[in-house]
């Protein structure tokens, strides 16, 4: 039977955060034997302490199963560098501007990485007025279709949601350098910097 969290993960965990046994026993009210079982793999904390577990080591439930912690480096939270992720049940979409732990309907979601657009997406950009007219030349049927288009700078982020049998085309105020994405239901996110 595959451990749900290994020990490994518990004791790596608990000296980060620069707890002894028997301070991690107190905060989630085990005896220290108990953890001390759990960290040499002769044993696994019940499931009604995963919670208190994860809490009490400074990270989320996905990370404490996973045994992947996540660490944002990225501080001053340039909007430039979001990441997007789709879940592929429900197409809820969520963006982040750094590193994240995302699960949607039970999944666990990975950050998507952005194709340059290709002939068979092809974005064009018209000025119109004071705004820019972008169109992605692409089929909206309920079995293929572009989600969403969003453009982001270093400051601002405008996010448009298409849904199927509509028109993938919208008005935005494009000010400033900086990258529009879209994503295709079948084949991804597309990126074409302006």
């Amino acid at each position: 039977m595959d451990n749900y969290i290994t020990g490994a993960t518990i004791k790596c965990l608990r000296e980060i955060k620069g707890l002894t046994q028997n301070q991690l026993a107190e905060q989630i009210g085990v005896s220290s034997k108990a953890v001390s079982k759990w960290e040499t793999a002769k044993g696994l904390p019940d499931i009604s302490l995963i919670e208190p577990l994860a809490k009490a080591l400074g990270v989320s439930v996905m990370e404490l199963i996973s045994g992947d912690t996540v660490i944002n480096k990225n501080i001053s939270s340039n909007i430039l560098r979001s990441k997007f992720y789709v879940c592929p049940v429900c197409g809820n979409i969520i963006r982040t501007t750094g590193d994240a732990v995302i699960s949607c309907c039970g999944i666990a979601l990975p950050p998507l990485d952005a194709e340059e657009a290709d002939e068979a997406h092809e974005i064009k950009i018209e000025k119109v007025e004071d705004e820019y007219f972008i169109t992605v030349n692409h089929e909206m049927t309920k079995t293929h279709f572009i989600s969403f288009i969003a453009h982001l700078t270093s400051d601002k982020v405008h996010f448009v949601k298409f849904y199927p049998e509509g028109n993938a085309e919208t008005r935005l105020q494009l000010r400033g350098k900086g990258c529009l994405y879209f994503y295709c239901n079948k084949h991804g996110l597309m990126k074409k910097k302006i």
